[in-house]
């Protein structure tokens, strides 16, 4: 039954959120710094980023269906617990491969972020769902962006693996505060764990909304990567030359923009989630006119760094809102199998725009980007045109006049 939720709660759940997604892009604004450390050549670099959002693919589809069998405050502590000890690993990494594993490990246990989403739908009261589903995704965006000025600050400073202590250490207090300071959420569902993951593939196959939002949100997120993955290569680069501390700030500009649209799960639930997504995928396309403009100033590209991230997280709040309230008793599976497309779309955006940038520079990688949004614009709209055809053909005179026909007659 849901019970609700109160700030101080709202603050430990976000906060959770926060510190395990960023144990999977703190790596990006310190990337080439890693990378040279590491012995790891340009064109190889993407894939320190890839690698925990290929083990946060993995921990979707195999440990979230989890929170809808066990106790979601204990499955927390556990998942943050391990999240610690992934980060450790990256932290201590003596070459490319042990950091690549340290990074997968703390990908696949950072799916605590969709357990923890999945326990807040489920114990918030449906007039409440979207607001506590947006302020405690905000943590994941403040995670994401502020995590790369605190790694750019500590890269310069204490060396890269510093920000990975640190998150290590957070991550294990965490566990503990929110095993403390959270209440259990109760469950009645007597499926197993086969039979759950057996409902994640039903729900590809035949669930159009679950369909068209996974797709959606696999276009946003390879978008979303094109930028955060491949932004220091640019930064780093003639004419700016800037350090891991400048790059890092740059996630001030998104923090600022994620922070813009934390209003959009009140907009969802005032039933405007499916017009908020349009919009904002639109947005989300203008931006790369923006973000492609690297000299002879940077006021354009951090605008475009701002709309981007607002029109991201519009979108990511609206898409969580549609699915839980659709799928109010398993919210588990159905997060879990939606953020799968969440994973590899940003592994995508990743890998592409180090290919794209170091085949022909910062335009190609911003060419990428766009697609990516105009793609998922698009599939945003078939699905309102599909959605405006089986409501049009549900209730036009012909089926209404079948279903008249057909009713009993006394």
């Amino acid at each position: 039954m849901a019970t609700g939720v109160t700030q101080p709660q709202r603050l430990v759940l976000a906060s959770v959120c926060a510190a395990a997604v960023s144990t999977i892009y703190a790596i990006q604004p310190v990337l080439e710094a890693a990378g040279a450390e590491l012995g790891l050549s340009l064109e190889s670099l993407g894939w320190l980023v890839a690698a925990g959002q290929i083990g946060y693919f993995a921990g979707l589809v195999l440990l979230v269906p989890l929170g809808d069998l066990l106790n979601r405050l204990r499955l927390i502590g556990g998942l943050l617990a391990l999240t610690a000890v992934g980060a450790a690993i990256t932290a201590a990494a003596p070459n490319g491969v042990v950091a690549v594993v340290g990074l997968a490990v703390a990908g696949v246990f950072a799916v605590v972020v969709q357990v923890t989403v999945a326990y807040v739908a489920a114990v918030s009261p449906p007039g409440e769902r979207g607001r506590n589903i947006g302020a405690v995704t905000s943590g994941v965006v403040i995670g994401i962006l502020g995590v790369r000025v605190i790694a750019g600050v500590l890269g310069d400073t204490l060396g890269w693996r510093a920000v990975y202590v640190l998150l290590a250490a957070l991550c294990a207090a965490l566990a503990i505060i929110a095993r403390a300071g959270l209440r259990p959420d109760v469950r009645t569902s007597g499926d197993r764990y086969a039979q759950i993951l057996r409902s994640m593939g039903h729900l590809v196959a035949t669930d159009r909304l679950f369909l068209g939002r996974g797709l959606i949100t696999f276009f946003l997120f390879a978008s979303f990567g094109t930028l955060w993955s491949g932004l220091a290569l640019p930064l780093g680069a003639e004419p700016w030359s800037f350090g891991t501390t400048e790059i890092g700030l740059f996630g001030l500009a998104g923090l600022a923009g994620a922070v813009g649209a934390a209003r959009a799960g009140r907009w969802a639930d005032a039933g405007h989630a499916q017009a908020i997504s349009g919009w904002s995928l639109l947005i989300l396309a203008v931006s790369w006119l923006l973000i492609a403009q690297t000299g002879p100033t940077l006021v354009l590209l951090i605008a475009g760094v701002i709309v981007l991230d607002f029109a991201v997280q519009a979108v990511h709040v609206s898409s969580q809102h549609l699915l839980t309230t659709a799928h109010p008793n398993r919210a588990s599976s159905v997060i879990g199998a939606y953020m799968a497309f969440y994973s590899l779309g940003s592994a995508f955006g990743a890998v592409t725009t180090t290919w794209a940038y170091t085949s022909w520079g910062w335009w190609a990688s911003c060419l990428f980007g766009a697609f990516y949004a105009l793609s998922g614009l698009v599939v945003w709209g078939l699905a309102q045109l599909v959605g405006s055809s089986r409501t049009a053909a549900t209730t036009s005179p012909e089926s209404v006049q079948v279903s008249q026909d057909s009713s009993p007659r006394s």
